[in-house]
């Protein structure tokens, strides 16, 4: 297909400045294959984010293209509003044998905004049938991200874009992230709960490992913690993992890598390696029960795309392939790997303030001076983030995320398929891109 790009202004583009929309200064990706991508230009460039955290598998799969497609030929679409089909009941089927014990059941919806929204919900339900309608508040953490929608952005706590979108949903409440060492424990949940009043606060969502912030794991028995806040307050807890699900952290789900108990786990992205569009909400068994059994009342709540046909045939045939080819445990075999490089190319260079993640999910901070413990200014991470490094970025022929949430970051999230010598050739781009940083630091 030949695109001029002129015809872009044609589309709005996502967290896209208005300079680089008028210009036209953005990438245009025309092919995909296994771990690189090519654009408009003929170059070839190492996906080593996944895309956006999606692509479990990798580009030009035909296995998971001719799953939509025979899907499509055979049934195109009906709803699940009180009806079933045969891809829905085996995709939420496959998804509850690789999710945590006691979770065998799945709510679809479209994207990971959507799934928040419906934990809210079924948060909320779950409080009203039970006699607590009060219990509406919902606590998460500082540089969370857990969507766009307005109920998912009052959850989220990034206030850049939160701010033009106010007043969001009341009785929201941020806690330290784990990053802040000194404030950032389980405690602060806690100590929040005690102050708006237990009676108030039905739900705590959180991260296994928090992206905003920069891969930010939590402490041993953090996750341990807010269960035992949750069983103390009567209070819902959510892990969503939007990012962490689908092996991204070397298991199935995050939870299990942090040992976390949830009553609801949100996913999106992996769950189809973005061949097709999906999210959804993995509830427990026992908050099933209570809505569908004991109350009889089901879930009030849906949406038209909700377990698309063509959707849960592709997801089907991702989460099969992942399984058969072992991809979950090519990722728990390979990221001791990745790490050690990672470290070697922290200690290489003094402007790698940190290095933080596990599994295929790292943030690379950089700065002034490690040693010196000096980092950008509020200004100088502005221009690196928006301007110089994704320039350096798209030099290297890769994609990879600068980000500012925080001090200044490149986000690395390369394909589950990937082997070590992939994960050399991502860290040579990587190597570059922080040279050229380094360089480019004025003294």
């Amino acid at each position: 297909m030949s695109v001029n790009k002129a015809d872009l202004r044609h589309m709005l583009l996502h967290f896209t400045s208005g300079k680089a929309w008028r210009e036209g200064n953005v990438p245009m990706y025309v092919r995909g294959e296994g771990v690189y991508l090519w654009d408009d230009d003929g170059n070839k460039i190492f996906d080593g984010l996944a895309g956006l955290f999606v692509v479990q598998l990798g580009h030009g799969r035909s296995d998971l293209a001719n799953a939509a497609a025979k899907q499509m030929e055979l049934l195109a679409y009906t709803p699940t509003w009180a009806a079933a089909h045969p891809s829905a009941i085996e995709c939420a089927k496959l998804i509850s044998e690789v999710a945590p014990t006691g979770m065998d059941s799945v709510f679809f919806v479209s994207s990971g905004s959507e799934a928040v929204e419906s934990v809210i919900k079924f948060a909320r339900q779950y409080h009203y049938m039970r006699g607590n309608p009060t219990k509406t508040g919902i606590i998460s953490r500082d540089f969370s991200y857990h969507g766009t929608t307005m109920g998912a952005l009052s959850l989220t706590g990034l206030e850049g874009i939160r701010a033009p979108f106010y007043p969001l949903l009341p009785n929201t409440h941020k806690v330290p992230n784990t990053l802040d060492a000194a404030n950032g424990g389980a405690a602060a949940f806690e100590e929040t709960i005690l102050r708006v009043g237990p009676e108030n606060i039905g739900l705590i969502t959180a991260e296994p490992v928090q992206n905003g912030g920069g891969a930010l794991v939590p402490p041993d028995g953090y996750w341990q913690e807010l269960r035992r806040i949750c069983d103390k307050y009567d209070i819902l807890l959510h892990a969503d993992e939007v990012i962490t699900g689908f092996g991204r952290l070397g298991d199935w789900f995050g939870s299990a890598i942090v040992g976390a108990d949830p009553d609801f786990i949100t996913f999106a992205k992996g769950a189809t390696s973005g061949y097709a569009p999906i999210g959804g909400v993995i509830v427990r068994d026992e908050v099933v029960n209570d809505l569908l059994i004991e109350h009889d009342t089901g879930f009030t709540h849906g949406a038209t795309w909700g377990g698309h046909p063509m959707v849960m045939a592709t997801a089907i045939a991702n989460i099969t392939a992942m399984r058969s080819e072992h991809v979950v445990e090519n990722v728990a075999a390979n990221q001791d790997y990745f790490g050690a490089k990672l470290a070697e190319l922290a200690a290489a260079y003094d402007v790698v303030t940190d290095i933080r993640g596990t599994g295929y999910f790292y943030a690379v901070e950089l700065g002034r001076s490690r040693e010196g413990g000096q980092y950008l200014t509020e200004e100088e991470t502005a221009l690196y983030v928006k301007e110089r490094l994704p320039r350096f970025i798209q030099d290297a022929n890769l994609l990879i995320r600068a980000d500012d949430r925080g001090n200044a970051k490149l986000m690395l999230s390369p394909p589950l398929i990937c082997e070590a010598s992939d994960l050399d050739k991502l860290l040579a781009g990587v190597d570059e891109v922080v040279s050229r940083f380094a360089g480019d630091l004025s003294p």
